[in-house]
Parts: C-alpha cells; structure tokens; sequence
C-alpha cells in the first residue's frame, strides 16, 4: 500500500504500470490480507520492482538535474575566489548527484 501511494502521487502509477497490473495490485490490497499463492507473489513483485525501478530513477534524474544548476553557480563562486579546480566542479558527476540529493532531502 506503501508503494502504491508514492507511485499515485509522483503520478508513475498511470504512466508506469499497464491497466492489468495497477488491477493487479488493488485487487490484492482490497481483498487478499496475505498472498499465499506463489504465483501471485511472483506477479506483485515484479509490478513492484518495476514501480521501485521507476521511482529510483525518477529521483536520480531530478537530482542531476538539480545538481547541475547547483554545481555551475557554485563553480563560477569558486573560480572568482580563486580555486584552480572550481572548473572541474560542473562536470564531476558525483558532485553533481551530491548536490541534487542534498537539495532533494532538505
């Protein structure tokens, strides 16, 4: 139920998931309490993994792309201050994703 809401309201559950497998999930979370079946185990987590997938990387993208505007104001502050490897700053991808998680958290 926990995915499902996050996936409803990022708005990935329309837009990932076919119709069958968003029937899928709420006919189990409306009527099953614990899935025995394995095979209704193996459909949820697939349908699962895939809403996980997508919600990952829904939030690296918007972390690069965060972190881009970041890392270039914060390389041209640098470079006017005088450091000598502020350039290399808007291109270091790692920094990059810092900054975008960083700003995502707060």
């Amino acid at each position: 139920m926990k995915v499902r809401s996050k996936a409803v309201r990022s708005g990935l559950w329309y837009e990932a998931l076919s119709r069958a497998e968003r029937a899928i999930l709420d006919l189990t979370i409306k009527c099953v309490e614990k899935v025995r079946s394995p095979i209704l185990t193996k459909a949820i987590t697939r349908i699962l993994g895939k809403i996980m997938k997508t919600l990952e990387k829904s939030f690296l993208e918007k972390a690069q792309e965060i972190g881009s505007d970041l890392a270039q104001r914060l390389s041209k502050v640098a470079e006017k201050w005088g450091n000598k490897n502020a350039p290399n700053w808007k291109n270091d991808k790692k920094f990059i994703n810092f900054l975008g998680a960083t700003a995502l958290n707060t």
